[in-house]
């Protein structure tokens, strides 16, 4: 178990939606400074939180980032990108761009990383997901979904000897600019980075964030055909 308070953090795309959210429960819960990352320079002018410029996409960029938050003990891998398509007519293009963000963006991170958990005591990686991880009909950001999942699971057996916990997150639709031409029920950012910053503290594997969520992962065992998705509800 990881507990917040006193500790540093890491938040990728912390700009805005729950990554901003994030950002807020942390200093909520007495983190002691936060580094929050967006693709472009921005201010944020509490002395608590350190901004910086980073592109997931380029393990340049994140390497030097690494190299200047040496002192991060909790790492929230929450940058991603939703470019809706069909599989078999969307362009190659996008569902490369999701899969180079949501999956080898935080890979990319958490190689960088590991070594400065390790060196500061093991500390925790977060990783956010999807409901969309197990639902088909999502094109290729669902499939990305369903990768970033594998991943997180098999990077958690492989940091377990450095004492770094990982939680994988799995939610609903949140209410960010990300799904804002989706028509279904949608959280408040606030409510789920609540969540997950609790799950976190109690040690949790896997955070499932919302009812929806809940029903979605018990119905895993049963068949696949109902396991779809409609931006319609």
């Amino acid at each position: 178990m990881v507990a917040v308070a006193g500790k540093v953090a890491v938040v990728t795309g912390g700009r805005r939606g729950l990554g901003a959210a994030l950002v807020d429960e942390l200093l909520a819960r007495g983190a002691r400074k936060v580094y929050s990352t967006a693709r472009a320079s921005y201010v944020d002018d509490r002395p608590e939180v350190v901004t910086a410029r980073l592109e997931v996409r380029s393990e340049e960029s994140v390497a030097d980032f690494a190299r200047g938050a040496a002192d991060a003990e909790i790492v929230f891998n929450n940058a991603g990108v939703l470019l809706p398509a069909p599989l078999l007519t969307g362009e190659l293009e996008g569902a490369d761009e999701m899969f180079d963000v949501n999956v080898f963006g935080p890979l990319r991170v958490t190689r960088a990383f590991a070594p400065t958990l390790a060196a500061n005591g093991g500390g925790a990686f977060v990783h956010m997901h999807s409901v969309l991880s197990w639902l088909a009909g999502s094109g290729a950001y669902g499939a990305s979904k369903a990768a970033a999942w594998s991943l997180t699971n098999s990077l958690r057996l492989e940091l377990a000897a450095q004492n770094t916990q990982v939680v994988g997150v799995h939610a609903g639709f949140i209410d960010t600019d990300m799904v804002a031409a989706i028509g279904q029920p949608k959280a408040e950012p606030a409510e789920i980075a609540a969540r997950i910053v609790e799950g976190l503290e109690a040690g949790e594997a896997e955070v499932l964030a919302d009812d929806v969520t809940g029903r979605v992962k018990a119905a895993l065992s049963g068949p696949v055909e109902h396991l779809t998705f409609s931006a319609t509800g």
